[in-house]
């Protein structure tokens, strides 16, 4: 019913910002809270943020607020993840993911983030 691409991701520097999105396919896309993870190798996946249906109800996990901005843009089926003031702690595969029924069932493929010092 959903099908996500993520893509934005790259190699930078400490300190740098990147602008990842998520491209959803389905005509449900825009009912259904959306979430950022990150996942590294020998770790769980990590929660980063999620915004509701209606842009409201935005929730960061500790480790990013005040440095990573979650937007979605319904007319387009995306979601978009602003990173900004990247750290070494971050480097991480990012994965878009939606909620349905309060899971999220439907993941991207992911997209690397690579931050070096």
């Amino acid at each position: 019913q959903v099908q996500l691409v993520e893509s934005g991701g790259g190699s930078v520097q400490a300190g740098d910002s990147l602008r990842l999105s998520c491209a959803a396919s389905g005509r449900t896309f825009s009912s259904y809270r959306m979430g950022w993870f990150r996942q590294t190798p020998g770790k769980e996946r990590e929660f980063v943020a999620s915004i509701r249906w209606s842009g409201d109800s935005i929730y960061y996990a500790d480790s990013v607020k005040g440095r990573f901005a979650i937007s979605r843009d319904n007319a387009k089926n995306t979601v978009s993840l602003q990173m900004n003031s990247l750290k070494p702690e971050d480097t991480a595969i990012y994965y878009c993911g939606v909620n349905v029924r309060d899971s999220y069932g439907y993941w991207g493929q992911g997209t690397q983030v690579t931050v070096s010092s």
